[in-house]
Formats: C-alpha cells, sequence, structure tokens
C-alpha cells in the first residue's frame, strides 16, 4: 500500500483529497473510504498534513481513486 498525506478535507460533502508519497499524484477519496472516525481528519490549517497509507483503485469511473485509507499515526485505529 502506497503512503501520502491527506492535503485537503471537505468534511460537510464528506471527500478529501491524498497527495501521494511515491508518484506525487492527488487521489480523491470519499469518508466511506477512511477505515476509522472521519471527524478525526478534519483539518483546520493548511499546513496539517495527516500521514496515511492506502490503496489506489484505478477503475473509479471518475478516475483513479484512493480507498481503505488508514492514518498512521493512529496506528491502533479501527471503526
Amino acid at each position: 500500500m502506497p503512503n501520502g498525506k491527506v492535503k485537503k478535507v471537505v468534511p460537510q460533502k464528506g471527500y478529501g483529497f491524498i497527495r501521494s508519497d511515491s508518484d506525487g499524484r492527488e487521489y480523491f477519496f470519499h469518508q466511506s473510504d477512511f477505515v476509522g472516525h472521519w471527524n478525526d481528519l478534519e483539518i483546520d490549517s493548511v499546513e496539517m498534513e495527516v500521514p496515511v497509507s492506502f490503496e489506489i483503485n484505478p477503475n473509479s469511473p471518475k478516475g483513479p481513486r484512493a480507498q481503505n485509507v488508514h492514518r498512521l499515526d493512529f496506528p491502533n485505529q479501527s471503526v
């Protein structure tokens, strides 16, 4: 699974974007793709980057999408 950092979260809409550490691309993810508590991802500042691991779904209807997103700084996080 690649690692990256959550760059933006739009909590009221339930989605965000991850920048991959390996290829530098940004991947969309929906709150249903996040493993854990969605409220833990609310980012108040652009400078804050949340480290995550994720899988890439290349077959999403709107292009590659991150799924199975886990926070790396919450190692025991579960739903």
